[in-house]
């Protein structure tokens, strides 16, 4: 779980540490999800905001309640989870890119030259820096 970040709602920060563990694996489907207890006790937040990411993850349909047992994972969470953060990313970082390489004049194959570059630099980084 993340740490508390100062001027996002604390509900909100819940909802997606909660579904970070759901998209990296961490927390299956059909496993039981942490309780709004424990979500406040590990955060040191008012159960009642835990509650309300809870309930916003219920609404979104990553979370089922079982009756006297608690939340858990609902099947198709992370396939769902994983096309809404696709979709946000193809937003908010692909498509500012494309239009600045269309602004330099780079074609697709130019930016795909460049993003194959700097990623084998960044592996190539990576892999240095676990080396030492």
């Amino acid at each position: 779980m993340d740490v508390i970040e100062e001027g996002r709602a604390l509900f909100l920060q819940i909802a997606e540490s909660v579904e970070d563990s759901i998209v990296d694996g961490s927390l299956p489907e059909e496993t039981q999800a942490p309780s709004t207890n424990e979500l406040a006790s590990f955060y040191r937040i008012n159960p009642a905001t835990a509650a309300k990411g809870v309930a916003m993850l219920v609404e979104k349909g990553v979370l089922y309640k079982r009756r006297g047992i608690g939340m858990f994972v609902a099947p198709g969470a992370r396939d769902r989870l994983l096309a809404e953060r696709r979709s946000v990313f193809a937003d908010r970082f692909v498509e500012p890119l494309l239009i600045e390489a269309r602004k330099l004049g780079l074609d697709t194959e130019d930016l795909a030259a460049l993003i194959r570059d700097r990623a084998a630099a960044h592996v190539a980084t990576s892999t240095e820096g676990n080396a030492r």
